[in-house]
């Protein structure tokens, strides 16, 4: 696999912006233990499916329509959660039949969107990298399209697009941090932003795909023990994304399952944004100081996905 492109992801931005919502920041402040910090939230879950992930897949269909890559059975996907209502929701948009296969462990309240979704929903293995075989399996007897959560050109591509609106959006030089898990969104957002804007990728100690292969010099799969496993699920990073970052300084951090819950809860409680608890890592370290604001650049935190349940909160 190579490097995702700021190429490809502008091709990606002429293919789905018709199609997709482009989300708003919004600017305020937070605590920290150094007093309240100035912030811009990217409030990507309002977007379509309650997610990035529309981004990419509509990229992916809609690349392979150009080709003649789309045949009648549609799209296949394996996914957490997230990847599969992405997918679903283009497929209803765009009138196509979308399968998907989620772990046994995915939340309830995704599989029920999946379903209100009209997708073709099989639950197969207790861990991402099971229903990612059943998927393949799937698309080689049925000829569908497979899509992959986070590791295809196209999907990676589709993420990026959120780089090229903030930088319409925020004209000054931002340190974005995002949630990690297989590193789509981070590899997208590398290439659409880097060098001039820095990039920081932030994960549950449970759960850290990027910080355990910049430890290892390469991928390497991990154990997966978070209460953000739902939504950061993948057990190794993708190929496209280490490809992508590889040139550039990407930061990472880790942050507790007690940080990234009171991250969860501040959004809640201070704002009434409720967003997935993978999601609220990426605010976590700010809240905690251990990232301290850098003279001349604002902190920009990706909320990233919103399929969650209120009842969670707490």
């Amino acid at each position: 696999m190579a490097a995702t492109s700021l190429d490809e992801i502008v091709a990606a931005r002429g293919r789905i912006s018709s199609l997709i919502r482009p989300t708003p920041v919004f600017e305020t402040q937070v605590p920290t233990p150094s007093g309240p910090v100035t912030v811009a939230f990217k409030l990507e879950y309002l977007q379509l499916g309650g997610s990035f992930k529309i981004r990419g897949s509509l990229n992916a269909i809609l690349h392979a329509q150009e080709e003649g890559r789309l045949t009648g059975s549609g799209v296949v996907i394996a996914s957490g959660g997230n990847a599969a209502i992405g997918a679903a929701t283009a497929c209803r948009m765009l009138d196509l039949r979308c399968t998907v296969v989620v772990p046994t462990t995915a939340p309830a309240v995704k599989v029920a969107r999946l379903n209100a979704l009209g997708a073709d929903v099989h639950q197969i293995g207790d861990r991402y990298a099971l229903s990612a075989e059943a998927a393949a399996a799937i698309a080689e007897q049925t000829g569908a399209l497979q899509l992959h959560a986070y590791d295809l050109p196209d999907i990676v591509a589709g993420a990026g697009t959120i780089g090229l609106e903030l930088r319409e959006q925020l004209g000054v030089p931002l340190e974005v941090l995002v949630a990690v898990g297989g590193g789509g969104l981070v590899g997208g957002l590398t290439a659409a932003l880097a060098p001039e804007h820095t990039i920081c990728g932030v994960e549950p100690v449970g759960a850290s795909t990027l910080h355990q292969a910049l430890a290892a010099g390469r991928p390497v799969p991990v154990d997966l023990d978070s209460v953000a496993a739902d939504s950061l699920g993948a057990t190794q990073l993708g190929q496209i994304c280490w490809d992508t970052i590889s040139a550039f300084p990407v930061g990472s951090l880790t942050v507790t399952d007690d940080e990234l819950i009171a991250a969860r809860n501040l959004l809640w409680d201070e704002f009434r944004i409720l967003v997935e608890h993978g999601t609220a890592a990426a605010l976590a370290p700010i809240l905690s100081g251990a990232v301290t604001t850098k003279p001349g650049r604002l902190p920009c935190v990706i909320l990233c996905g919103a399929n969650t349940a209120l009842e969670t909160v707490k």
